[in-house]
């Protein structure tokens, strides 16, 4: 159920009021450089095209924990809001291509781009964001001279490096109809898909740019994971107990689209041999092929044996090992509202409801 601004606790409001902040800088920044206009008709619908998922509504994670970092570590942050709107043209180029990939139909609450415009044209469209992300971070020469630019460069090829094997690892389970997975499969895949792009490379060019150690940027890469890995498995619960209207993609499309995630895992290796059974031919059947009375089945099983519990409580102790490891490891760092804010954003990884 939405919540009213009254029910909001103040450090949820503090997050989301920061979030909002932080969105409208790295929208501006983002549509002030991606090109609206030409005088070539089909070029012109390209343009149009690519400012599709930079329009829909999103929650900007990714900048803010970019700006956050760079703020925590006495730098300022608006010489980071280039890099922060490149992390964003990042999500929304991997997204394009991802809802390809999992045949998804929603995407931030409207119809995913390949569903408007079929697989070829959204493919494209995801490739020339691709290009106008690397063409964003060249400006930083700019902004933050050309040793610090390409340092921050090289950041964005290590995630993309990652990225790309993770969702290869999620993709091979698929074409391989492999289930018998364990839970250490699950956070390998995890971290190197989800973590990466957006919990690590995020805090670790903030942090750069901010002036932070060597030391301090490698600290980040372990605390990254516990939040990437907090971060999805929350979006994975999100997609079996949500309400649409804020989660902004289908509930239980993960079933839907065969997923392999900790809930599924959990269920499968909790339930009877017969009912694993049942679950894996559901789930290994293309999307067309299920109904919406073995989703349902799915869903109950996955209620009955408590896996979308464990799946909420190891979120937790994910975010609370991290929470604690910034605590103890960041001590040295000022007391302030970048502090501050940080710990009660890694609170709404696992809070939030979108």
């Amino acid at each position: 159920m939405q919540k009213t601004g009254q029910d909001i606790s103040p450090p949820k409001r503090l997050v989301t009021t920061y979030l909002s902040e932080i969105k409208s800088k790295v929208d501006a920044c983002i549509f002030d450089f991606l090109p609206t206009a030409h005088e070539h008709p089909d070029i012109h619908q390209l343009y149009q095209m690519m400012l599709d998922y930079p329009r829909r509504a999103a929650k900007g994670l990714r900048p803010a924990l970019c700006m956050l970092m760079c703020e925590a570590f006495g730098g300022n942050p608006d010489r980071a809001v280039n890099t922060a709107a490149s992390l964003e043209l990042l999500q929304n180029w991997l997204l394009i291509h991802d809802d390809i990939e999992d045949g998804s139909e929603l995407r931030r609450g409207e119809p995913c781009l390949h569903q408007k415009h079929g697989i070829p044209m959204a493919i494209n469209v995801g490739d020339a964001l691709h290009c106008k992300m690397w063409e964003m971070l060249h400006r930083n020469t700019e902004i933050l001279g050309h040793e610090l630019a390409f340092r921050i460069l090289s950041e964005f090829i290590q995630l993309s490096n990652q990225v790309v094997e993770g969702q290869h690892i999620e993709l091979s389970w698929v074409s391989d109809n492999r289930w018998s997975l364990d839970e250490d499969d699950y956070l390998t895949m995890c971290v190197q898909k989800t973590a990466w792009y957006t919990c690590i490379t995020p805090c670790r060019v903030g942090a750069i740019i901010g002036g932070a150690t060597e030391t301090e940027v490698d600290g980040l890469v372990e605390l990254g994971k516990e939040l990437g890995i907090a971060f999805q498995i929350q979006d994975d619960v999100l997609n079996l107990i949500g309400d649409v209207g804020r989660y902004g993609k289908e509930i239980a499309g993960d079933i839907s689209e065969g997923k392999r995630t900790l809930v599924l895992i959990h269920l499968i290796n909790a339930c009877s041999k017969v009912e694993a059974q049942q679950v894996i031919d559901i789930m290994a059947r293309p999307r067309d092929e299920k109904t919406e009375a073995e989703v349902e089945r799915v869903l109950q099983l996955m209620q009955k044996y408590g896996s979308i519990t464990y799946a909420q409580r190891r979120s937790q102790a994910l975010l609370q090992e991290a929470a604690g490891k910034f605590k103890n490891d960041y001590a040295h760092l000022r007391d302030g509202r970048a502090k501050q804010l940080f710990l009660a954003l890694i609170n709404f990884f696992v809070e939030r409801e979108y």
